[in-house]
């Protein structure tokens, strides 16, 4: 995974995300802006250079289909982007999304132009009166995640089953993608 080149040890991030899985969901992420002003209040200036830095990593961590700083580290409040995990196998992806605390009715799971799509809301428990909270820390409200489906995906038959908060969604390979492949003697 990491690379000579120069005298330089640098990472190969292709090989850690061969297939943006995310092209499309990063295409929506609002762009960040091109200069950051310091607000009214703000200790230093050098912390709007540390917020503008957090940003362009964000950026450059959706190119490469990885997960962005605020995904990882809780995102912002009121937003809910359910974390997965995105296995291949020879025969089949099979893609596992964490959606606690919701129903399977709750969910919708679509498919758009060779892109998954991944709706649901997670409802706030009804309250009574006698209810004093003393701290909400749980997220609630719509989410969306989409997944753009690799060339050899079989989208006619995916299937999808729910279990204790958590959606499996299986999506069948091509067997034209393994015929495709092939050794390359070396002489």
């Amino acid at each position: 995974m990491l690379e000579r080149s120069n005298r330089r040890w640098r990472m190969n991030l292709q090989k850690l995300s061969p297939w943006n899985w995310f092209k499309s969901e990063n295409a929506d992420a609002p762009a960040a802006p091109s200069a950051v002003e310091p607000r009214r209040g703000e200790i230093t200036p050098l912390l709007g250079m540390h917020q503008e830095l957090d940003r362009w990593m964000d950026g450059v961590m959706r190119q490469f289909g990885m997960p962005s700083l605020e995904s990882r580290l809780g995102g912002m409040p009121g937003l809910l982007q359910p974390q997965l995990d995105i296995a291949e196998r020879a025969s089949e992806y099979v893609i596992s999304v964490e959606v606690p605390g919701v129903e399977e009715k709750d969910i919708s799971l679509s498919l758009d132009d060779h892109r998954l799509v991944i709706e649901g809301e997670k409802r706030q428990e009804s309250r009574t009166e006698d209810n004093q909270l003393h701290r909400i820390e749980r997220s609630y409200g719509r989410f969306r995640r989409v997944l753009d489906l690799p060339s050899d995906a079989k989208d006619e038959e995916i299937k999808a089953s729910f279990n204790n908060g958590v959606l499996t969604v299986r999506v069948p390979r091509s067997e034209q993608a393994k015929v495709a492949r092939r050794e390359i003697p070396i002489q």
